[in-house]
């Protein structure tokens, strides 16, 4: 059965993906306090500060609606992910692990999304100084990049495989004998 070989990865990744997410950010928002403060780790380069997200990635915000719109986004793209789960071949981990890890950012950040109004959690901030700083994120959205990137690379390397694999076909020449 194509689905329960694969079960076996897929599930703790996300769960674990999910839990992970979670966990982190209660901590975050009991411990991060007063809100968007930074709080050194590694010197500047790395700190804590919590922040909410209304938007998507890079805070990109499309309006009132973008609480729903990205609630929206984020199930159409579980059902196409799903999709992708259910076509994946049995035993092939790194296509299970991404599909996992993007499935359970997602599931992270969409839990947010619904339980408030104010957005998606956010609390990890990295960069040099001030101008140069990336934009605050989360365990979900580490999950999501990292996950999207090797699923890219193993998509990619199916389509090159699939390439390979396909052998032209001779084709009949005609003989100029007369």
């Amino acid at each position: 059965m194509r689905r329960s070989s694969n079960a076996a990865l897929f599930w703790p990744v996300m769960i674990l993906v999910t839990a992970s997410d979670f966990i982190t950010k209660k901590l975050a928002l009991e411990s991060l306090v007063p809100r968007a403060t930074p709080h050194n780790v590694f010197g500047e380069w790395f700190r804590l500060a919590l922040v909410r997200n209304p938007g998507a990635a890079f805070g990109l915000n499309v309006g009132i609606y973008s609480r729903y719109i990205f609630m929206g986004l984020t199930i159409v793209a579980l059902v196409i992910l799903a999709r992708l789960y259910r076509s994946t071949r049995p035993g092939d981990a790194s296509r299970v692990i991404a599909l996992a890890l993007v499935c359970g950012g997602a599931v992270g950040n969409l839990i947010d999304r619904v339980t408030s109004v104010d957005g998606v959690i956010d609390f990890i901030d990295v960069g040099i100084s001030e101008i140069t700083r990336w934009p605050t994120f989360n365990v979900a959205d580490m999950a999501v990049s990292f996950g999207a990137f090797l699923l890219a690379w193993v998509l990619w390397e199916e389509d090159r495989e699939l390439a390979t694999d396909v052998s032209p076909v001779p084709v009949a020449r005609e003989s100029g004998e007369a």
